[in-house]
């Protein structure tokens, strides 16, 4: 059984979520530009229309007067995401990491650096989703790439480079050892051409009654 391990898609990580970035920012610029002061601009009727917004919270408007807060919490995303990107990554995991890595990285840039101040900036929000939701490109590469991560998974790629029993048991039943061979026992070596044969002395016997060896015949 072949076991495919991951590799780093680092470059693939950083192409993504650098244009996730850019195009966020882009089409921010764009909207606070050419929609403020208007009216909602109908692209689908009322189910999807344009209009500018800066949200100080999360979704919704939540935590409107934490804004430090979710800066907080889109640093340490940032630095979690970019911790799993350094590692080897399967290609689909890790368009969802880069998907993820854009969208936090593009609203942490917003918290810091956009009005009213450092670290409690307020994101430029234009896509209204039928007056349910007010978002942004970050948004819906926020709401991909978690989708995408949970279809492909969020265990540990080490994990899943090491084989486990299931992967021991696919590999069918052991196979017994085969023994080495043993050499025959050919008992003692043949005598060489012209090796002394005579025979040794003869024994000699004691005669219990008389005491004295007798030779034997």
């Amino acid at each position: 059984m072949t076991t495919t391990t991951p590799s780093r898609r680092l470059p693939l990580v950083a192409a993504f979520a650098t244009t996730v970035l850019a195009v966020d920012q882009a089409t921010k610029f764009w909207a606070e530009s050419a929609l403020v002061g208007r009216a909602p601009v109908p692209v689908l009727g009322d189910l999807l229309r344009l209009r500018l917004l800066y949200n100080p919270g999360a979704a919704f408007s939540l935590g409107s007067g934490s804004t430090w807060v979710f800066t907080i919490v889109a640093a340490v995303a940032v630095v979690v995401l970019v911790r799993y990107a350094l590692r080897p990554q399967p290609t689909g995991r890790a368009l969802a990491l880069a998907l993820l890595l854009g969208g936090a990285t593009t609203h942490l840039l917003d918290r810091l650096f956009r009005e009213p101040g450092f670290a409690r900036g307020h994101v430029v929000d234009f896509i209204d989703y039928n007056g349910w939701f007010v978002g942004n490109v970050a948004d819906i590469a926020l709401t991909v790439g978690a989708v995408l991560l949970i279809l492909f998974g969020i265990a540990d790629p080490e994990d899943e480079a090491a084989p486990g029993p299931a992967a021991d048991a696919d590999e069918g039943p052991a196979r017994p050892a085969t023994p080495a061979p043993v050499e025959p026992d050919r008992g003692e070596p043949a005598p060489s051409p012209g090796a002394d044969h005579r025979p040794g002395p003869v024994p000699e016997r004691v005669d219990p009654q008389a005491g004295k060896p007798e030779r034997a015949e």
